[in-house]
């Protein structure tokens, strides 16, 4: 980073940390998006851009890798996808032994091919913001299995949409089939077969990011953030119950 301009960095690394994507239960990812939306939103002091290093460290330093990867090919939306992949018969362990089982579910590689790719790099964010919209509207449903892990089917489309602008077209394809699969891998592992009744958002859009920080919890924070994007993005009022669900599910830190 000290030696060349940090666009050029970022898109020379891609190739190397995509395939760890959920590296921190997708942290690295998440980290790195902000700190891009940070930089390209105009705050361009060496913190800033040092945050940008930081987090592609972390993003190598906690590498873990999803086994029986397949790239997205069929003709499902993102709800449609998401709500058809399967389970792990055994939900328990840390995140890198449920991933390390996924490899020895049959179902698994056929689940991700059934969600539709983009037909060309133009229309990944639009592909990436159903992911988005997807993910939260899973978590209004199905939070309750894992409510801090669950969180991150929708904060990490999130993040790569804002990582877009910093990469090359040539390389928005790639990001997405691993964000999607990344997204699956957590589904698979954590999210619990039978969907709950989502409870209603009991807050306005414009008051629901000051209860999430008051609330404290940086998972709180994150969905509240994500959802309000969707729901800028879509106004569809479903989308906000999931903020307001997190908030419940999750004890505030002490």
């Amino acid at each position: 980073m000290r030696e060349a301009p940090w666009p050029e960095v970022l898109a020379a690394r891609w190739p190397r940390l995509l395939p760890a994507i959920a590296s921190g239960a997708t942290h690295g990812l998440i980290r790195t998006g902000h700190a891009v939306r940070t930089v390209l939103g105009g705050d361009t002091s060496p913190d800033a851009v040092d945050e940008i290093a930081h987090a592609l460290g972390y993003w190598a330093a906690r590498a873990i890798f999803v086994p029986g990867l397949a790239a997205p090919a069929g003709d499902l939306d993102a709800d449609a996808a998401l709500a058809g992949l399967p389970r792990l018969p055994e939900q328990s362990g840390v995140i890198r032994d449920r991933f390390a089982r996924l490899g020895d579910l049959p179902a698994w590689t056929p689940a991700l091919t059934t969600l539709r790719a983009p037909g060309s790099p133009a229309e990944v964010p639009a592909a990436l913001a159903s992911l988005v919209d997807a993910g939260v509207k899973q978590y209004a449903t199905h939070g309750h299995g894992s409510p801090v892990l669950l969180v991150h089917v929708a904060t990490a489309p999130n993040a790569m949409a804002h990582l877009l602008p910093a990469l090359p077209q040539s390389l928005w394809p790639s990001g997405f089939a691993a964000t999607w699969a990344a997204c699956a891998a957590i589904t698979v592992a954590y999210a619990p077969a039978t969907p709950a009744t989502p409870a209603t958002a009991s807050a306005a859009p414009a008051d629901l990011m000051a209860r999430a920080a008051e609330h404290g919890d940086e998972h709180v924070i994150k969905l509240t953030d994500t959802a309000l994007d969707a729901y800028a993005r879509t106004a569809d009022p479903a989308l906000l119950t999931a903020a307001t669900h997190c908030a419940d599910l999750i004890d505030p830190p002490r």
